[in-house]
């Protein structure tokens, strides 16, 4: 549910805090105190673009804060995998906590658990939290698709559903390699020859993993081979060959630390450290002179060397940032030029696994169908009853299919189906598509009544709705207003209405009212007692005359 929403210099809201309860939260007001500026807090936290207009006159920023708690175990295992993924914070006491800043020069910033985050991943989780439903919202039950949804939502076919779109899946990945096999003799010929060379040229310069690093060191070494042998020569001759040499100052300190020794018995350990420099010292000469042997001054294989270097250089410029890329490249070259070279194997099998693929997926599509033909007859009684209560008495609400028949490509990943809610709300009248129906009173029922249906399947925690009782009044409102109390009995329920009979519904009653404080206006909620719910309900009945607060006590009882 959602625990807090708090509003902060958005319009005319100054520092706004809303703590909500769980079932149906009803929120009411006169036409302009401001509860539209919830909807547009609750919008913002989807992700919807900031209008920097908005901001509070004489503030620089605005920000919106909302606190869901995370009850459905099921919910909360997706929310802690979808965190995990992006790199955000945990949750702490199961609780989530959102937030949206922006400012007028620009700034726009989301945290999630205080992790910034991108618009789009706020949007992504809200869209798991949250579903609002406007006085045009209900449009989205004009398209096809969205009625296709609901059905397969209805009849709990979302497995059955996408076991047929992975059979659709595998099909275009088939297609998309038969495509890349099926070309003109021309192309076809040009990458043979294309293939062919590159696996030739790669095979033929025999690499070894790592090779270019071994061989621009050995590189290094040939192309200064001359340097080494005269810095290791001096080194040498610094040792044991020259006037100064150290070996021969050592022989001379030898024997002072000898006589020294013969004076004074106690600076024996210092003739062996001296004996243990030395040693070092004669040890460095012989292996500078190993190492000088070693260096080798010859042009062939320094030539040799760089030709081997410029070779690899070259392939991986062509092929790969690592010589492990231009194997791998090479690899890859030569199965696909296996493939092509047994073209018509490969055509065979792919036609074949096609087949194979187009059976099983008309007889997936086949079953599908006749699942949603069982259960268009369901959900079609089902709705009806709702908006019977709704004031529709002999409406009647029909499902249209149409099966594609045949053929190998369906239409999408969906199904073979195309689903048409059909709408008759006199009698007498021939069912019309939902998108036929003017009345936005109409609309807002149907939308209603499907949404009282589906609640048990509906996954979406919060629902919003933004007067959608709209051009509704007398028992149809008392009914509006049951059907309200029906959802919010499996879901949280926030319910912005005109109508008394709706507000009465309701576990809570919330109601905003604009206030002048130090001259600047202001927009405030409470949630009302008892005594002040009967206050507001006789306002939105017409006033407060003992008529309408008894009225009003009726609709409480």
């Amino acid at each position: 549910m959602l625990v807090t929403l708090r509003i902060k210099n958005l319009a005319l809201v100054s520092d706004l805090t809303l703590e909500l309860q769980r079932g149906c939260n009803a929120i009411t007001g006169e036409t302009g105190a401001g509860k539209s500026i919830i909807i547009g807090a609750l919008s913002l936290m989807l992700g919807e673009r900031a209008d920097r207009t908005l901001i509070r006159d004489g503030e620089e920023g605005c920000a919106v804060e909302a606190i869901f708690e995370l009850a459905d175990p099921k919910l909360r295992s997706r929310i802690k995998l979808f965190l995990d993924e992006n790199g955000l914070e945990p949750c702490e006491a199961n609780q989530l906590f959102l937030k949206r800043t922006f400012t007028h020069g620009g700034t726009n910033r989301q945290f999630i658990n205080g992790s910034p985050t991108t618009l789009n991943v706020l949007a992504a989780i809200g869209e798991w939290l949250l579903d609002m439903h406007g006085p045009h919202d209900h449009q989205s039950l004009l398209h096809p698709a969205k009625q296709l949804d609901i059905l397969d939502a209805f009849g709990g076919l979302e497995k059955a559903r996408a076991e047929f779109a992975g059979l659709v899946d595998r099909r275009r990945a088939k297609e998309a390699e038969k495509s890349a096999l099926v070309v003109d003799e021309r192309t076809y010929a040009q990458q043979l020859d294309l293939l062919r060379f590159q696996v030739q040229e790669i095979s033929a310069a025999r690499l070894q993993p790592g090779e270019d690093e071994t061989v621009e060191q050995e590189f290094q070494r040939a192309s200064n081979a001359a340097r080494l042998l005269q810095i290791s020569q001096a080194a040498s001759n610094a040792l044991s060959e020259s006037d100064d040499a150290l070996l021969t100052q050592s022989g001379t300190i030898g024997r002072l630390l000898a006589e020294l020794q013969r004076v004074d018995a106690g600076a024996a350990h210092l003739t062996a450290l001296h004996s243990q420099a030395n040693s070092v010292l004669r040890e460095l000469q012989s292996e500078l002179s190993r190492y000088a042997e070693k260096v080798d001054i010859d042009p062939a294989r320094l030539a040799e060397l760089e030709e081997r270097l410029n070779l690899l250089n070259t392939l991986k410029r062509k092929y790969g940032h690592s010589l492990a890329d231009v194997i791998a490249a090479g690899e890859a070259a030569a199965k696909k030029l296996s493939a092509l070279e047994s073209r018509d194997a490969e055509l065979a099998r792919l036609n074949a696994e096609l087949a194979a693929l187009d059976a099983d997926i008309q007889r997936a599509g086949k079953q599908l169908s006749a699942a949603r033909k069982k259960v268009i007859p369901q959900l079609a009684k089902a709705v009806s009853r709702q908006l019977e209560d709704l004031g529709f008495k002999q409406s009647r609400f029909d499902i249209e299919q149409k099966t594609a028949e045949g053929g190998s490509s369906p239409l999408n990943s969906s199904g073979m189906d195309v689903i048409e809610f059909q709408f008759a709300p006199n009698p007498g009248e021939a069912s019309r598509p939902l998108r036929a129906i003017a009345s936005s009173g109409e609309m807002a029922r149907v939308m209603l009544a499907l949404k009282t249906v589906l609640a048990a399947q509906d996954e979406i925690p919060v629902l919003v709705f933004d007067e959608v009782d709209a051009n509704v009044g007398g028992e149809t409102a008392n009914a509006v207003g049951e059907k309200m109390r029906q959802i919010a009995a499996r879901r949280q329920v926030l319910c912005i209405t005109h109508l008394p009979q709706v507000a009465a519904s309701a576990e809570a009653h919330y109601v905003v009212s604009k206030q002048t404080k130090n001259g600047r206006t202001i927009s405030e909620i409470h949630l009302l007692d008892q005594r002040s719910r009967v206050t507001e309900l006789a306002r939105m009945l017409g006033g407060q005359s003992d008529a309408a607060r008894k009225h009003a006590e009726a609709l409480l009882k």
